[in-house]
């Protein structure tokens, strides 16, 4: 298959602001902000772990500098466990299309993942309305760094 059938304007179009964004020796998160001013995006939603809220909080007031900030933990509408799974399960679950749907609902242009769990995260981006990033990673085994486990096991 050509490239040029892999990939629409649309596509192009990220990928060419993407290549105007790199700021080798900046961190990810300066080098989001750079991404997002290039690419016009005015507004910005977080669909994070409530276990990451602290982290949340620094990343939403770094941005509000630059950008609307909408964030949204994964405890939204406090949806039941037994509801949603339709089981004997207890708690309160998390509520990854729920996410999705708040930062629908505000008309974020781009979303980023701050620590939602394994298939909680693959729920959110297949629910996104807006293009998703991936900032912070649950890792609860290598304190959310799973580059150490690549460190450990050479």
């Amino acid at each position: 298959m050509e490239t040029n059938e892999l990939y629409n304007q649309e596509d192009i179009k990220t990928m060419r602001t993407a290549e105007q964004s790199r700021m080798p020796g900046k961190n990810r998160v300066e080098e989001l902000k750079n991404y997002a001013l290039k690419a016009g995006i005015k507004k910005i939603g977080i669909a994070n772990c409530v276990c990451m809220q602290k982290e949340t909080n620094q990343l939403k007031e770094v941005l509000e500098k630059d950008f609307e900030v909408f964030s949204v933990d994964c405890k939204v509408g406090k949806v039941k466990s037994s509801d949603l799974l339709q089981d004997d399960s207890k708690g309160v679950s998390c509520n990854p299309a729920g996410q999705a749907q708040y930062l629908k609902d505000n008309e974020t242009e781009l979303n980023i993942v701050a620590g939602l769990c394994v298939g909680h995260d693959i729920v959110f981006n297949q629910k996104s309305h807006a293009p998703v990033t991936h900032l912070l990673i649950k890792d609860r085994e290598f304190k959310h760094n799973p580059y150490q486990f690549f460190s450990e096991n050479k």
